[in-house]
């Protein structure tokens, strides 16, 4: 994860400055310090919820400087001069505020703490952009024959949902009893107007699964309103209605976090963004869904060149790379413009350690409207892709139908991931970021249309579980390279003294699949194995190398 000193977001929102004549409406109000503050990183739970603590010591992340709220001596100071306050950011010391006065503004710059003042939001000028553009809906009448697919051996009963977890390959998880109990979800969308009523949501309200909801477009006031949008990216989470649709997280928590304005594309929505990953991350979530892409505005001169999509330069992507830092997994859709003349993955799904998921269809191909990469500075985008072509998701107050969009794939990656980390809690955000990559079926020809393709998420929990991600202290004569393995494996021997040495290759049900004898004389000895285990097909093995009364057992994936 790129580390962005403070000189970064200064000079970032010091280019917006240059727009403001008049004051129209929304500002970011820059502050010089955390000085004399009443909170201090000895007292943590002050301004971090138990959980957020329990994940930060978890994962040996520490509490630094910006983890400090913005002091609220600052923030009083800003609002007596008659301004509206919208949302603080502790992780860039600064507050939003809404006012038409430009005097006020002037007398806010005119505060020894405050370092700046920047226009994010103009009115009534250049163009409307929707975040979710290029993005439609279907009826029921609209699935291809074939997709709901029903087995005796589903724990669950996915309903028209099934294909798109079979797809990932996610089922096998669940049916271990692995459905997201224990995680939380915080969903960053732009509306969740329906999420009460729509019944395949019923079980979520009734057993509490939705912790709480915010507003940080209309601070204080309701998330279920504007767009429908957010309900149906919850579905394909947290739907619970058996026989119809059943999403990839159907037992985990959620927070419903209102960040973007879909009446208008402004600056400020990237700023709501940061304060809601924030929040998320203070109230102890585990993964952020963020269907959003930050590319063009409605103010021309705002839009992000592609040079912005380095991974350093958008205040979400900045955002995005701190949380992830905070030991949160961000899944964000990679957009909709694959098939334009900007088709590159906007803003924050350009942040390197992001989760940017593009949409392949029911053929496993990617659809032609999903973003590419790579980023400004090389990188491959997306990461993985999932169903993003005709996804089964809840519309309306009481049906489900199709969406077609890469903000369907990218909550059907975070809820499984969801999954995955249940399964697996020991491991750190990019332990689950890197078996994620590694279980795609593009992770051997990794390119910037599918990146590392669609995941198999019961190869990723093998990853997790079957391989040694930290050392013990055992002291082992024999270990294999690479693991997981293709073609080439080699096993490494140790020994003091000249020895013979029986290596054995074993399923997982314990037949034996390969046997031969090495003598070993020197120090440390290198055995290529690669060819003689060519038949063997994807899956866990054991290795098991004998001399004497040494004997040693290793795990180890063939892809």
């Amino acid at each position: 994860m790129n580390k962005i000193k403070f000189l970064v977001f200064l000079f970032i929102l010091t280019a917006v400055q240059a727009t403001a004549q008049i004051a129209p409406d929304k500002y970011y109000i820059q502050f010089t310090d955390k000085n004399n503050s009443p909170y201090s990183l000895d007292h943590p739970e002050e301004f971090l919820t138990e959980r957020a603590l329990q994940r930060r010591e978890k994962q040996g992340i520490p509490i630094v400087e910006n983890d400090l709220p913005v002091n609220p001596q600052y923030l009083q100071g800003v609002a007596d001069i008659g301004v509206q306050l919208l949302n603080a950011t502790r992780w860039l010391n600064g507050v939003t505020i809404y006012t038409t006065d430009s005097i006020k503004l002037d007398q806010i710059r005119a505060l020894p703490y405050v370092e700046d003042v920047m226009l994010l939001q103009s009115k009534g000028t250049g163009r409307e952009k929707a975040f979710f553009e290029n993005e439609h809906y279907g009826t029921l009448p609209a699935f291809q024959p074939g997709k709901k697919q029903t087995r005796a051996t589903d724990e669950l009963d996915y309903g028209e949902a099934r294909f798109q977890i079979n797809q990932i390959n996610g089922i096998p998880l669940h049916n271990a009893g692995f459905h997201g109990e224990g995680m939380v979800i915080a969903v960053l969308d732009g509306g969740f107007v329906g999420a009460y009523q729509n019944p395949v949501f019923d079980s979520v309200w009734a057993n509490g699964q939705v912790l709480g909801t915010k507003s940080f477009v209309n601070p204080g006031g309701s998330v279920f309103v504007e767009s429908s949008h957010g309900k149906s990216v919850l579905s394909t989470m947290a739907a619970n209605y058996p026989g119809l649709m059943i999403g990839t997280a159907p037992k985990a928590s959620y927070w419903l976090l209102h960040t973007e304005d879909v009446k208008s594309e402004n600056v400020i929505e990237e700023y709501n963004w940061l304060s809601g990953a924030e929040f998320a991350d203070s109230v102890g979530a585990d993964i952020i869904n963020s269907s959003l892409s930050y590319v063009d505005f409605d103010i021309p001169k705002w839009d992000h060149t592609y040079e912005d999509l380095d991974g350093n330069t958008a205040v979400s992507t900045i955002a995005a790379d701190i949380v992830t830092g905070k030991g949160i997994l961000v899944c964000n859709s990679a957009g909709n413009s694959g098939s334009s003349d900007f088709p590159w993955n906007g803003a924050p799904a350009d942040a390197d350690s992001v989760v940017s998921v593009g949409a392949v269809g029911y053929n496993n191909e990617r659809a032609g409207f999903s973003s590419i990469g790579p980023t400004v500075d090389g990188r491959i985008r997306p990461v993985v892709m999932a169903l993003g072509s005709n996804t089964i998701v809840a519309i309306g107050n009481d049906t489900i139908g199709t969406g077609s969009g890469t903000s369907f794939s990218s909550p059907i990656i975070a809820g499984m991931n969801a999954c995955l980390w249940q399964a697996n809690p020991n491991m750190k955000v990019m332990d689950v970021y890197e078996a994620l990559k590694q279980s795609g079926n593009y992770a051997d020809s990794v390119n910037n249309l599918m990146g590392w393709g669609i995941p198999d998420y019961q190869l990723a929990n093998s990853l997790l579980t079957t391989v040694e991600i930290k050392p013990d202290d055992k002291e082992h004569f024999a270990s294999v390279s690479p693991n997981p393995f293709e073609t080439q494996l080699n096993l490494t021997i140790k020994t003091e003294h000249p020895a013979s040495f029986q290596v054995e290759v074993l399923s997982i049900s314990g037949k034996i699949l390969y046997s031969d004898e090495y003598f070993i004389s020197a120090p440390v000895n290198k055995i290529q194995l690669g060819n003689k285990l060519s038949g063997l097909s994807a899956g866990i093995y054991f290795l098991k190398v004998k001399a004497g009364e040494q004997v040693e057992v290793l795990k180890m994936i063939k892809r």
